[in-house]
């Protein structure tokens, strides 16, 4: 699958996962009411990183909360939960993903649907996550790079 296809997987996923955040409904009747009332249907890949993230939410929550260090996943916004929750399904529960291309794609959407310090909280949480499996899944002391502002609404 060419990079760009699988960016615009990322942001049809980011969507749903966005949504699901909101109602925590059950997968197909997501999906039936994206289909239905927007035209968003996923593709296989974006399928399976919803799915995969929805499978594992305790898991990958329990990761951003660990990460996360001072924040609350109660006081991220939204776009930032959802896109690291992608990003930690990505990491974690997806193969032969690249963690570079993983972190990059996650930075873009926060980019994309919310600020450039959101953007640079990822980046810090992922980059930091990385680098501990990386090193043999030792914790890092290091905070993220930057403060994050708390959700609107």
């Amino acid at each position: 699958m060419k990079q760009s296809s699988r960016r615009q997987s990322r942001e049809v996923a980011f969507c749903l996962i966005f949504e699901w955040s909101f109602h925590g409904e059950d997968l197909e009747s997501m999906l039936k009411n994206a289909v239905d009332g927007r035209g968003l249907e996923p593709d296989p890949f974006a399928r399976e990183l919803v799915e995969k993230t929805i499978d594992g939410i305790q898991e990958l929550d329990a990761l951003i909360e660990q990460y996360s260090e001072t924040w609350k996943i109660s006081r991220l916004s939204r776009v930032t939960l959802s896109v690291l929750r992608l990003g930690f399904c990505e990491i974690t529960r997806m193969e032969d993903i690249p963690l570079g291309a993983t972190i990059n794609e996650a930075v873009e959407l926060c980019k994309k649907f919310a600020t450039e310090d959101e953007a640079s909280y990822v980046n810090g949480i992922l980059g930091r996550y990385g680098r501990d499996i990386d090193a043999g899944g030792e914790e890092s002391n290091s905070s993220p790079e930057s403060a994050l502002p708390v959700e609107n609404g």
